[in-house]
């Protein structure tokens, strides 16, 4: 299938299936709920409290379940709506999973002060095809076409400026759905967005070896890894105690065992993902207490992190990160002597058997790649300096044009342009703010980017609660 991807790329936007809309509504004059309401295959599901100033809805959108065969039927996929004026610039995001319920705003809505257009990736529980076609539905491809559907729709309403972003997979997301509709949007600002171009040729376990500037908190982290790994009946008692009390299962990976030792080998990625170098100093030195050990693990990377329900939300990601997307190389040599497991922390270890992984497609990311560095306009890429996913990032090239790429130094899984030097952050704001057809600074009046009612900045709930993959 990727190969026809490859060889009708210049075709793909007359195979998607076209979305009749109504009639422009004059949504500047008329109420935002009935101008919805003339959107076909939009459902409002509700109206919930937003601040003042905004309009929230729950939102589902008719989708094909396989948007080049009509007789695969069709899908209710959720979406979210945080409006405030049809005048002002909309901004498509996507976390790549789930979609959050609450009126949050992303960094990019934010700094344009505009409106909200947030989706659930398709195949992530509701959001989910019956009967289910893996391998023809859930692909990235399908997937950015689930959004032009959407941003097309929206369109009739929202006139001006069309921004896309997400942060993590949802950064991975907003990339493709460019490379394939390059002309729905106007912009694209990807957060933390790996780019693993040849899987498996990886450089994550080089970057892992030297991240940072303390070898002593790199040797800290690894000690006490080998630790529980020597400790592993003791450990494993009291997270069984915890499974037990959760109702916790292990069928997906096959043991409690096995996922404490996965977990153990996956803390070191997530220490450095979702900590900053400061965590060091609270690394429990070898020999500690075994409940001080566990609850070390507990705020990096639970020892029962690969429980079933643990894992279910996340099947469809990691379907596709051992179909399509790749992922990083398991750093686990040093514990080699340690493990029962060898080789057990790749992507299909966490997919159910009932789900067939296809053969990898070893296009589709070159593919990516290649239109960045070659065709891409308008982007612009922010990662952590210490985030093992900003090992492989994406290059900008010969062909890309108004594009940027920043780095917040000592910054992890969350940067974030407001993170960066100064002078940095200010020149993101300004192109962001330019390519949304504003001013690129703003008035004094309009420079605060978190009115009341707004946590300070939203751009994935879900990377701090997501596995290592």
């Amino acid at each position: 299938m990727r190969r026809l991807l490859v060889k009708c790329s210049t075709v793909l936007v007359a195979m998607v299936t076209a979305v009749t809309l109504a009639p422009a509504a004059n949504a500047a004059s008329e109420d935002i709920k009935t101008a919805l309401e003339h959107i076909p295959g939009l459902t409002i599901v509700s109206e919930n409290a937003a601040p003042a100033g905004y309009r929230f809805f729950k939102l589902t959108f008719t989708q094909p379940a396989d948007h080049r065969d009509p007789r695969a039927g069709t899908f209710e996929q959720r979406f979210t709506l945080l409006h405030r004026d049809v005048s002002a610039p909309t901004v498509a995001f996507t976390s790549g999973y789930n979609v959050s319920e609450s009126p949050n705003r992303s960094e990019p809505t934010q700094i344009v002060n505009g409106n909200q257009l947030s989706m659930e990736y398709r195949y992530f529980t509701p959001s989910r095809p019956q009967p289910e076609n893996w391998g023809k539905q859930l692909t990235i491809w399908q997937a950015a076409a689930d959004e032009h559907r959407a941003v097309q729709a929206f369109k009739s309403i929202y006139q001006a400026k069309w921004l896309a972003t997400g942060g993590s997979k949802g950064g991975m997301t907003a990339t493709y759905f460019r490379r394939f509709f390059p002309n729905d949007v106007d912009a694209t600002i990807p957060y933390v967005a790996p780019n693993d171009v040849i899987n498996p040729v990886d450089v994550y376990n080089r970057f892992l070896a030297n991240v940072g500037n303390d070898p002593a908190c790199r040797a800290a982290l690894k000690a006490i890894q080998r630790d529980a790994l020597k400790r592993r009946d003791e450990l494993g008692a009291i997270a069984a105690k915890d499974a037990a009390a959760q109702g916790l299962t292990f069928s997906i990976v096959g043991s409690a065992d096995k996922s404490l030792e996965i977990s153990v080998i996956d803390s070191y990625f997530a220490f450095w993902q979702y900590q900053t170098q400061a965590g060091c100093a609270d690394v429990p030195a070898a020999g500690a207490s075994a409940q001080d050990v566990y609850a070390f693990f507990e705020r990096v990377e639970s020892l029962n992190t690969y429980s079933d329900q643990g894992l279910e939300m996340f099947v469809p990601y990691y379907y596709q990160a051992a179909a399509q997307l790749g992922s990083p190389e398991s750093y686990e040599s040093y514990l080699k002597d340690l493990l029962r497991y060898p080789g057990a922390n790749v992507a299909s270890t966490f997919v159910p058997d009932s789900v067939k992984i296809p053969r990898f497609d070893y296009v589709a990311m070159p593919d990516i790649d290649f239109w960045v560095k070659s065709q891409a306009k308008r982007m612009l890429f922010v990662y952590g300096e210490n985030d093992p996913w900003a090992a492989e990032p994406f290059e900008l090239g010969f062909g890309s044009r108004d594009s940027y790429r920043y780095y917040v130094p000592g910054g992890n899984h969350g940067a974030r342009i407001a993170q960066l030097p100064a002078a940095q952050a200010a020149e993101a704001t300004a192109t962001v703010r330019r390519w949304a057809g504003l001013p690129e600074t703003p008035a004094p009046a309009a420079r605060s980017l978190s009115p009341a009612g707004f946590p300070g900045f939203d751009a994935d709930p879900l990377l701090t609660t997501r596995p290592r993959l």
